[in-house]
């Protein structure tokens, strides 16, 4: 990193503290220019003194704490405003009293605990001051004094805006972050629910079966290599959801070919429920996340066919258009001996989730004749 991009992380990591240590060296010798002597802030009406040694000290304690403002804000403001207080109890009137203002903005934006102690402190501190002032010099109307005071508290209430608006922000940017983990934690059980449940409900139904075929060896090797078969199909799909938590890969799942609906039909058959595919018409030529929704669509529908109407005849019809997919799954659960509406939901709610998102519509329900249906319209070319 050299260059500009070396300069931009310099002042991220320091908080603009690099920036505060030209302004005070700048405050400091303009300070000493002569056409800037005996020319800064004046309270009090004392006549102007010509340099000496406790002039530089007075410049000095105003304009160096700038540099450590942010580590040590109260520290820095204290030691500007015994400057200050030098510098008008002695009659320099420097450029440096302009450093009051900047400290006092800093210390009540960046101090955290104890604020309201310090401002009375320093409220305190300022009544002393102006008595000396009084008892050295010619004086001021109390209304000056007062008008000075106001100013210092508008500094005091810019540095306490600042602090607001950068609490804000931080809030802000925190809800952000905690709603974009949410996000990906909802996506992650998602996309875990359908590939995994599927796989795993057709390996148990698999499996349950090849305990009655003991008597037909045949038969139970077929059952067996279609649990085999199942486990491999979820070994990939467990590997590409993985491929697609590794940050160096990329957020956005790749759509399985609508090939793939067929494959699941088969599978879902080899398990022992009857299903009967169709699928009309052309996909578009851009499908974004559509062809993805569908398929998950007919996966998590024939996986709760499986696992709550068992044996029931099973109906899939996927139609492409030119904008949108829609896809209907019913099942016959008149010869079903588990309701169709066991389980906890969460798979029909991550759907509509999905479906949701594209601006589509949803629907799933019993029928009057005691079946099952899911609805979904999905417009084609949305990405989400």
């Amino acid at each position: 990193m050299t260059g500009l991009p070396r300069i931009l992380e310099l002042w991220r990591r320091s908080g603009a503290t690099l920036w505060y240590w030209p302004l005070a060296l700048l405050i400091f010798t303009g300070s000493f220019v002569p056409a800037m002597q005996n020319h800064g802030t004046m309270i009090g009406n004392l006549p102007d003194r010509p340099f000496d040694a406790l002039a530089v000290v007075s410049i000095a304690l105003q304009c160096l704490p700038l540099a450590g403002r942010k580590r040590w804000p109260v520290v820095c403001f204290t030691l500007v405003s015994v400057g200050f207080a030098l510098d008008q109890l002695r009659g320099y009137h420097t450029l440096a009293g302009t450093a009051l203002p900047i400290a006092l903005i800093s210390v009540a934006s960046q101090l955290e605990h104890h604020r309201r102690a310090t401002a009375l402190a320093f409220t305190a501190a300022y009544i002393p001051f102006v008595v000396a002032l009084n008892e050295i010099g010619p004086g001021e109307p109390t209304s000056e004094y007062v008008m000075f005071y106001l100013a210092v508290a508008l500094a005091w209430g810019v540095g306490a805006w600042l602090r607001t608006t950068r609490a804000a922000e931080a809030e802000r940017r925190r809800r952000v972050a905690e709603d974009t983990r949410t996000a990906e934690r909802t996506r992650i059980a998602r996309e875990l629910h359908d590939v995994v449940t599927h796989h795993v409900t057709a390996m148990v139904v698999q499996a349950e079966a090849a305990r009655y075929l003991a008597a037909a060896p045949e038969r139970l090797d077929q059952s067996l290599s279609a649990v085999t078969d199942t486990g491999r199909r979820a070994i990939t799909d467990l590997r590409h959801l993985l491929n697609l938590l590794n940050p160096d890969h990329g957020t956005e799942a790749t759509p399985p070919p609508v090939g793939r609906l067929l494959t699941l039909v088969e599978q879902t058959r080899r398990a022992g429920q009857p299903v009967e595919f169709t699928e009309e018409g052309t996909p578009a030529e851009s499908t974004g996340s559509a062809d993805l929704v569908a398929y998950r669509v007919v996966q998590e529908s024939l996986t709760n066919a499986l696992k709550y109407a068992h044996g029931s005849a099973t109906s899939v019809r996927v139609h492409h258009c030119e904008r949108e997919i829609t896809v209907e799954v019913s099942t016959d659960s008149s010869t079903s001996k588990v309701s169709l509406t066991g389980g906890s939901g969460r798979g029909l709610a991550g759907l509509r989730e999905r479906v949701d998102v594209l601006g589509g519509d949803f629907s799933a329900g019993r029928q009057p004749d005691g079946g099952f249906v899911v609805r979904v319209r999905i417009p084609a070319g949305s990405n989400a």
